[in-house]
């Protein structure tokens, strides 16, 4: 099996990368960065790699009917006063002739629209959330021509972590 180079013009990638150290927090591999660039290493060549991914939905609120119609139709005139604006700046109208109408037209679609998703669902899923995906470990790579170096230096960095995979 042939292997693959990385491609090197991609900023996302290392030269044969090694694996430097590895925490459970972002803050101690963005701190391992941070200190080997003041001890002036080439930071080019090092990599923040976040594994172990898991899906976090934090609920934050219950969906009804009038939540959801309100919802709409303030997105809905948002987009309208967007519009209305557009309007006053290309016509000679005056400000409230050009803005109320899209407003009020935008807040109306908003609504119709807001309302026949929620009722698609038919009560499946009546709570709002947020959805966010993090990383579990946070690992350091670096290149391998100065792995080496990069591990002398942490050497010198308090409670730096050692690499686990050595």
């Amino acid at each position: 099996m042939a292997t693959q180079r990385p491609d090197l013009a991609s900023p996302l990638s290392l030269e044969f990368p090694q694996s430097l150290a590895v925490y459970d927090e972002y803050a101690a591999a963005q701190r391992t960065v941070d200190y080997l660039s003041d001890q002036e290493f080439p930071v080019e060549q090092l990599m923040i790699v976040g594994t172990d991914l898991k899906r976090i939905e934090k609920i934050t609120g219950r969906l009804t009917t009038p939540r959801v119609a309100a919802s709409g139709a303030a997105s809905g005139a948002w987009f309208g006063l967007f519009v209305g604006l557009v309007f006053v700046v290309v016509t000679e109208e005056s400000l409230l002739a050009a803005l109320l109408p899209p407003l009020v037209i935008g807040a109306l679609f908003g609504l119709i629209f807001a309302l026949t998703g929620y009722a698609a669902t038919r009560g499946r899923r009546d709570f709002s959330s947020v959805t966010q995906v993090v990383a579990t470990r946070y690992e350091v790579l670096v290149e391998h021509k100065s792995a080496a170096r990069a591990r002398e230096l942490l050497a010198g960095l308090p409670g730096a972590l050692p690499n686990p995979f050595e």
